[in-house]
């Protein structure tokens, strides 16, 4: 099915920076730009990772976020001031495209989306990490965003091009109407032992090659892997909320 349109509401670059009373070193601020950015193959220029094993490159180009979460966050936030400001604006979650619309629930892996100039595919959802803990001052963040599945979704690049705000959104494929991003959250972290849906996710083509390599060493070895490392921020880097 094609011809599904949405809009672009901010396009977001960040640089590395100190995060963190330690300063661990982030480029998860994003801040939007005010001007069309030219999107690569391994993403927006001007936009930087501190760490590029674990961002970016290829099959990470760009992080999408949908804005329609701003309000459950804020609504559910404690009663501490800590962190809640970023609340307010786009971009607090290091995402690098802002829209209304769009969710996980209505996404799917696979994708083909004309954004602006540039020809974009879906290609994994985002694995929350430690950092926003950091970022929200807040030990559970990152948790709190897996456990939700909240937590946004990447693309991969096919035809590099110019993006802004105000670009419309169109699809112009869906190959996989099955699978959507909320889908392969909830088999990832909910329904973890469902074999028939780690079987699909395993050889689901569109999908990135580490999350079909998650899929296939669950089904081979009948256990959980850990998410200590990604989500618990590490000692030495933590903070007073």
């Amino acid at each position: 099915m094609s011809g599904v349109v949405f809009r672009v509401d901010a396009v977001l670059t960040g640089v590395v920076a100190p995060l963190g009373d330690h300063g661990k070193e982030s480029a998860i601020g994003k801040k939007p730009v005010g001007h069309r950015v030219w999107l690569g193959e391994t993403g927006l220029d001007g936009d930087e990772q501190a760490e590029r094993k674990h961002h970016g490159g290829p099959e990470k180009a760009m992080l999408h976020y949908a804005f329609d979460h701003y309000d459950a966050w804020r609504n559910e936030w404690p009663a501490t001031p800590a962190g809640r400001t970023l609340l307010d604006a786009c971009g607090a979650f290091g995402e690098n495209i802002s829209t209304l619309g769009m969710t996980e629930s209505t996404v799917c892996v696979g994708d083909v989306y004309r954004i602006g100039g540039a020809l974009v595919q879906v290609s994994q959802p985002r694995n929350p990490c430690w950092k926003l803990n950091l970022r929200f001052s807040r030990e559970d963040m990152s948790r709190r965003v897996q456990d939700t599945r909240r937590t946004g979704w990447y693309y991969r690049v096919l035809e590099a091009g110019e993006m802004g705000a105000g670009d419309t959104i169109e699809r112009l494929a869906r190959p996989h109407p099955e699978w959507t991003v909320g889908r392969l959250l909830r088999v990832l972290y909910v329904d973890r032992d469902d074999r028939a849906a780690l079987e699909g996710m395993a050889n689901l083509d569109t999908l990135t090659a580490s999350w079909r390599a998650t899929a296939t060493k669950r089904l081979a070895s009948g256990t959980i892997e850990s998410w200590s490392s990604r989500l618990d921020t590490p000692s030495g880097q933590t903070h007073d909320a």
